[in-house]
């Protein structure tokens, strides 16, 4: 595996490929390597001859100074696990690589998409998950991008941005990678405490329930329901839960038999904050 700090470098390797006639696959992450990141480059791998991972935490994404400081770092441990699943290419840069001087976000206008769930309750997050993500494009320019759906509304932003900006990247979301208990695979779920974890499964069967009652129940009577179960939880902290359509992001009140829907959830473990979604039949 080859590992670059710098772009001029990655850049000129990269160009042997392009030459070549390669296809690129590209795995954006903030480090702290889960099965979840494997088994998007194992997806990569598939329909790519080369695949590059990028690990980056980028400060511009973080509306809570606390938590970026927080974020684990595995560098090392990284580095072995992306050499067992043969990954090629490796870009770890500096922020002063990628921001030089002025550590900012650009502004984007996302149609909306960025106002809801995650955009509400986390400032100028999807600024700095757009600058970031469309910088990187810019420097691999892949053929193909891989992201979790666990990230749902960032996956919908990203596909937005390729689209407005009209980039030469096809942008694939793959399934959520979850714990055996069910809990969304998350590099924050190593800060959990030993009971914390054992609460966390709960979010994921609870997601399952409304899956079920989707079928039956109004959308009122659900959010009631899930609101009273969480009060039962000492452990977990509701912070948000909407059923919102697919498309637009936009919270659902009525179900429409035109439209596609998804439940999204966001829940504190003390300080660490876990977010899941589960896709809605009508």
């Amino acid at each position: 595996m080859k590992i670059f700090n710098n772009k001029k470098d990655l850049k000129d390797c990269l160009l042997d490929y392009k030459t070549n006639k390669k296809t690129i696959g590209f795995v954006p992450t903030m480090g702290a390597l889960h099965e979840g990141h494997l088994s998007l480059i194992e997806n990569a791998k598939l329909k790519n001859d080369i695949v590059v991972v990028s690990i980056f935490v980028n400060p511009t994404q973080f509306d809570n100074v606390e938590d970026l400081k927080q974020y684990p770092k595995t560098i090392e441990n990284d580095i072995k696990l992306l050499k067992s699943v043969s990954c090629d290419i490796l870009f770890s840069p500096s922020v002063k690589e990628i921001y030089s001087e002025n550590i900012a976000s650009e502004k984007f206008n996302f149609d909306g998409l960025e106002h809801q769930m995650e955009g509400a309750f986390r400032k100028g997050h999807f600024d700095g998950v757009a600058t970031i993500v469309k910088t990187l494009f810019e420097i691999i320019e892949p053929n193909k991008a891989y992201f979790g759906q666990k990230d749902f509304q960032q996956l919908q932003i990203v596909k937005k941005m390729v689209d407005k900006y009209d980039l030469n990247v096809t942008v694939k979301g793959c399934p959520i990678y979850r714990e055996e208990n069910g809990l969304a695979m998350s590099s924050r779920n190593a800060r959990l405490s030993k009971e914390q974890k054992e609460a966390g499964p709960f979010i994921y069967r609870t997601l399952n329930k409304i899956q079920q009652k989707f079928d039956t129940e109004n959308i009122t009577k659900i959010n009631e329901w899930l609101e009273n179960e969480f009060k039962k939880q000492p452990l977990l902290t509701l912070e948000y839960f909407t059923i919102a359509d697919e498309k637009t992001l936009k919270t659902a009140k009525n179900k429409d038999a035109n439209k596609t829907y998804r439940a999204f959830i966001a829940v504190f473990a003390g300080d660490i904050r876990l977010i899941d979604n589960i896709a809605l039949k009508n």
